[in-house]
């Protein structure tokens, strides 16, 4: 898929935020010169031809009770893709990354408590009779990321 200067507008400006309100995308729509359709539309095709891999809220876990880790696994080459399947099917599993590396597949934990960290891994290690390593964050800091389209 080409974009446009259209999906390049849309990608950097909702980079910075997305308006709270009862019609969200009809007002960044507004704000864009689109239609509530059109948005929704360039946002779903954009998705689907993996110019955007996700559409949502980054929400700080720890903020709210819960827990991040970043995990990283070593997977046998041969079984990488139905390994990739079961850790992706556990809801907790916010991110996946393939690295050239011994531990050559790394993700990010998103749990409702501290203690689901773990207790995850444990399902996860059950799941793929594999072990995950767990490399908690010992600081945090804010890069303030973004993309320009």
């Amino acid at each position: 898929m080409e974009i446009d200067d259209t999906d390049r507008r849309i990608i950097n400006a909702l980079q910075s935020g997305f308006p709270v309100a009862k019609r969200p995308f009809a007002v960044a729509a507004e704000e864009l010169g689109l239609t509530e359709a059109e948005l929704i539309a360039r946002l779903a095709a954009m998705k689907e031809a993996g110019v955007i891999t996700r559409f949502g809220p980054f929400l700080d876990a720890a903020a709210m009770g819960g827990a991040f880790c970043l995990c990283a696994m070593e997977i046998p080459e041969d079984q990488f893709e139905e390994m990739t399947k079961i850790v992706n099917g556990f809801d907790e599993v916010a991110h996946n990354y393939a690295r050239d590396h011994r531990l050559n597949m790394w993700f990010v934990l998103a749990t409702e408590t501290p203690e689901g960290i773990g207790a995850t891994a444990s399902r996860i290690e059950e799941a793929t009779g594999l072990p995950v390593y767990q490399f908690p964050k010992l600081k945090e800091f804010f890069i303030g990321f973004r993309v320009a389209a």
